[in-house]
Order: C-alpha cells, then structure tokens, then sequence
C-alpha cells in the first residue's frame, strides 16, 4: 500500500512517538514511504516528583523512561531526528486540573479527549511549525479525508480498534495538517510489521487503557492526594429516586453514574448509581432501569463533516469510547447546544463524557460535552 501518493516525497513530517506500538510503526512506513520525519516525545506527567501514591511502581507509556528511550532508539536505529519536550506544566494546568475540577462538580471526565483536543496537537502544530514540518503524525485507528472543502474523520478498517471517538474535537485546521497512517491497518498487521523489523519487544508491548496521570488505576486515589479536603465530605447520604436515605458515602466525587459496586448499601436489589448532587453531597442511587435516557444534551459540539445540521438528522449517537452507538436525531438547541434525541432508551449517559455523532458510513459528524440528559 503506497502512503499518502498525492503528498510530495520529502515533505517534511513531525510523528508523535509514546515508544509504543503504533506511534513506532507510524514513523517507521513514513520514513520507508520517502518522507523526512522528525520524532517528538511528549513528557506529560512525572510520577516520581509527583508524590502521588504509588509513583514508585507505576509508569506510563506517556512518559516512563522505558518507552522514551525505545522511541528515541528506534530513531536512531533509522537515522531520524528525536526531540524530547517537556509539557508538564501545561498538561497539569489543562488536563489533570480539569480531571478533578470536572470530579468535583459530579461529572465523568474524558481526559483523553481534553489532552488531544487541547494540548497534543496544539504542541505538535506549534513544534511543527518551528522546524518548517508540513505534517504532523500520529499513532491513532482512524483515517482522515478531504471531502466537499471538508476534512472528515472516520473510522479505521480495525474495528476493535478504532480511535475516531475520541479526535472528535480536532478543528479542521488541525486535521487538514494530520496524517494517521495506522487507520488503514488492523492491529495484527501492525504487530506483524514490528516484528519483521527486528521490534520484538515494541510488537509484544501491552496496551494500558488507564488514565496516564493515576498510577494505582483508581481515581478516587487521585482525587484524595489532590484534594485531601475531600475527607470532609465522609458521610453524606445515599438516597433512593424518592429521597429516601438507605446509606451513607465517602464523598461523591468518588462515584460514577452507573457504577454498581462499591456502594456499601443493600436493598434486596441491584442497585446503580443514577445521579450526583454536589451541592449537597447526594448521591441517588436505584434500579438498572433508571440509568436509561432518551435525551442528552451536548455542549462546545464541534463538527467535522458539515459545518452544521438541520433539525432531525438522523446518525448514530456513541456515548463512551467502546459504544458501538444507538440511533438517534440531532437537533439545534438554545444557547448553541445539540439536542440528541435517542430513538431507544440508552443506558447511562454520563454527564462530562463525550457524546459523538457518526453516520452511517462511519464519518464523524461531530462531538461535544453532554451536561444534561432526561
């Protein structure tokens, strides 16, 4: 299969390279395809000055030593240029701060999606531009067109791995500049390339589908050594839909709606969490059949395919990363919120997760924040 045919050979290109599987390969076809390719690894959390609990056991594929040095080997390994950059700073500011900003308010963070939309490619572009690169490069399952004056995401052939949720957020500037070559493979291709190329360890790498930034996998670990005023919040009230308090919690920024286990109550019955108040330290919880919606709305909704819609376009609607998506229609709303009105009940929209419209041949029509659901 010959890369991007209709771009010059030679043009210059900046790959984000974690040291993990698909960013490697990405550089590797790039660079075997005639492009001159220059390496970036992002260094977005240090666990070691962090202090969090469990700092001395727990690395990333962000930024463990580990994988910064397998990326920057694998560069010199092809006579490729590798530059290390230090984005701690304002990956705290913008990313994890938000992780627990948006905790804090009884909603479910996507941090994956506030770094991508916000940082990442916002640090490849402005590098980018710095070393008069044309194109940056990533390791994401997702394949990116251009289509009526507009660039259009849509999912890779993997299905199993398909990426195109979570770059919903990407401004057409940005994606008329990006180039993710792994969309048109499947997984076992890419561990078959690697191997091929004498990358045995790269190709066996296991996959981490964890938050970077939490070292122990449990957030509400996180959430206490960011916020150690959280313990205060030890006690509040477990309510039933009619207000009915059957329990005591340990502080509802510690729960999620749709989490079943952990909550120290019993009734008889399976009981889920539906709803948070944090004004007043609640969280209601009830029966599986309360978690469904027909009606969420989404804010900062950013479109990819059309500039905009017309009331009742029908799409698929996925309201987390592995959702394989329910139908639904879309509609302008007040203060330039979309409506999405599901033609069947979903299960658990949560609030603070991102609710992405697809259509039927899988292009992304967009993608913003749900804060409201009924």
């Amino acid at each position: 299969m010959e890369l991007y045919p209709n771009i010059k050979r030679g043009t210059k290109v900046l790959v984000a390279m974690s040291g993990g599987l698909d960013s490697s390969i990405t550089a590797l076809l790039l660079h075997e395809a005639g492009f001159e390719c220059i390496g970036i690894t992002m260094k977005t959390w240090d666990y070691v000055s962090s202090g969090v609990v469990g700092s001395g056991t727990k690395t990333t594929g962000c930024c463990s030593l580990d994988d910064i040095n397998d990326a920057r080997q694998l560069c010199v390994d092809y006579g490729i240029p590798h530059n290390i950059i230090d984005i701690r700073e304002v990956f705290t500011d913008s990313v994890v701060n938000n992780f627990v900003d948006e905790y804090m308010a009884g909603r479910t963070p996507n941090p994956c999606i506030v770094c991508n939309t916000h940082i990442k490619w916002g640090v490849l572009l402005n590098y980018a531009d710095q070393l008069d690169c044309e194109y940056i490069a990533t390791g994401h399952y997702a394949r990116i067109r251009q289509e009526n004056d507009r660039y259009v995401i849509s999912s890779g052939i993997d299905g199993t791995k398909d990426q195109s949720y979570v770059l919903y957020g990407l401004s057409q500037e940005v994606l008329a500049r990006t180039l993710v070559p792994m969309g048109e493979y499947l997984k076992s291709d890419i561990r078959d390339m690697a191997k091929e190329r004498g990358y045995d360890a790269i190709a066996t790498k296991s996959e981490s589908y964890e938050i970077c930034f939490v070292p122990t996998g449990h957030f509400s670990d996180f959430l206490k050594f960011k916020r150690p005023e959280l313990a205060h919040l030890d006690g509040g009230e477990i309510r039933l839909k009619d207000e009915t308090v059957i329990g005591t919690h340990h502080g509802y920024p510690f729960y999620t709606v749709g989490q079943r286990r952990g909550l120290g109550v019993s009734t008889g019955n399976v009981l889920y969490v539906n709803d948070i108040d944090p004004n007043n330290n609640v969280v209601y919880v009830g029966g599986e059949e309360e978690l469904n919606k027909t009606v969420v709305y989404v804010k900062d909704f950013n479109f990819i395919k059309y500039p905009s819609i017309e009331d009742g376009f029908e799409c698929v609607v996925k309201i987390r990363y592995k959702d394989r998506g329910s139908h639904a229609r879309l509609y302008n709303a007040e203060d330039g919120l979309i409506r999405v009105e599901f033609l069947k009940e979903v299960k658990a929209p949560t609030l603070g997760q991102s609710a992405v419209a697809v259509d039927y041949d899988g292009d992304v029509i967009g993608g913003g924040i749900m804060i409201k659901r009924m």
